[in-house]
């Protein structure tokens, strides 16, 4: 599987927070070939189930990674012009330009604009432009506009993936799905070797509105270990150092409470074994990805935190080294196969060890 076709595939897909229907329909063509079963949860998360080679009952490994993006929605029509909210955290500073598609009706191509710097009074003409005095023009009179759209309707960014120069690519969305790129590249793996436990691959919806999918999946599989999978913040000018990483350097092993120190040592020992680059990344509260819902699920769940650097997080110009992706592919590859039968019992808390 090419993973920049594929990561091109998945960021021009949509499917913001809550409405990933075109997105999940995509991971389920993209899964089909590589699992033995295929479903969707309650809340629309799709779950794939790779089976081991193990004595059942098995030990249950959830790979997760959101599909959710985020984008804006409809709060009111003015003289034809549509006045909007965000989804998720849109960063309101980079929308003026952008191209969108209004999901009315029908499909409808249109701007987000504001008025022109000429017109504004002085005080106003550097400031950045707040939400609520931009709007989205679709081209059609009143009319044709409230025949066509609803308030509530949804609005996605319009985006086409950049290849950039040393395997870089820039676009929408890769918050999350150029993880399940990486889950997508291990399942294609796996499928071709034995492996002892189940893999139960999900990728979630609503991450970006409260870890819901992760929440309601992680009950419903109820696995015995899982690996979250998320972006973390690349290397940029402004950025400080000692909370991102570098492009190409590797995926990030998260550091902290949310993360089972068990998890942690042979996600390094993997990494090691494999010769695959890796960073490490220290969390010392609350991870805000899958991983923290995970972890309290049910009685609770052993849980890591694997992640790839990006830059511009939340923009439609997102970017990301193509060998990051494909090494989080192969860590998690390498991660399964060694799984034995008795590796809970190796990471279990014993009597007296603090928890």
């Amino acid at each position: 599987m090419d993973v920049i076709s594929l990561l091109k595939r998945l960021s021009e897909a949509r499917g913001l927070s809550g409405f990933e229907g075109p997105v999940r329909d995509l991971v389920r063509e993209t899964w089909e070939p590589f699992v033995d079963h295929l479903d969707e949860g309650q809340l629309g998360s799709l779950i794939g189930v790779q089976r081991g080679c193990g004595k059942e009952p098995r030990p249950r490994l959830m790979l997760a990674a959101h599909m959710d993006e985020v984008g804006l929605m409809v709060t009111d029509i003015e003289d034809g012009f549509l006045r909007v909210s965000r989804v998720g955290g849109t960063d309101r500073r980079v929308l003026l330009g952008l191209e969108v598609i209004v999901h009315g009706r029908h499909d409808l191509p249109g701007v987000i604009a504001t008025r022109p710097p000429h017109v504004l009074p002085k005080e106003e003409r550097k400031k950045t432009v707040p939400l609520e005095k931009t709007f989205v023009d679709v081209g059609l009179p009143e009319e044709q506009v409230r025949e066509l759209v609803s308030i509530g309707d949804l609005i996605s960014i319009e985006r086409q993936m950049s290849k950039l120069a040393n395997r870089r690519v820039a676009g929408k969305a890769f918050d999350d799905r150029a993880c399940v790129a990486a889950i997508s590249l291990a399942l294609e793996r796996l499928s071709k070797i034995d492996h002892v436990w189940d893999v139960v691959a999900v990728a979630t919806v609503q991450e970006e509105t409260g870890l819901k999918g992760a929440l309601a999946s992680a009950f419903g599989v109820a696995p015995d270990l899982a690996i979250a999978l998320d972006v973390t913040f690349g290397e940029q000018p402004g950025a400080d150092k000692s909370g991102t990483f570098p492009l190409g350097g590797g995926p990030a092993i998260g550091l902290g409470p949310n993360f089972h120190p068990g998890l942690v040592e042979r996600l390094k020992k993997v990494a090691e074994d494999r010769e695959i680059p890796y960073q490490m990344d220290p969390i010392p509260g609350r991870s805000g990805t899958d991983a923290w819902a995970i972890q309290v699920s049910r009685e609770g769940v052993p849980t890591a935190l694997v992640s790839i650097p990006l830059r511009y997080m939340h923009q439609p110009v997102e970017l990301l080294a193509a060998e990051d992706v494909e090494r989080a592919g192969r860590l998690l590859t390498g991660f399964v196969a060694d799984l034995e039968v008795g590796f809970l019992d190796e990471i279990a808390w014993k009597v007296g060890e603090a928890a």
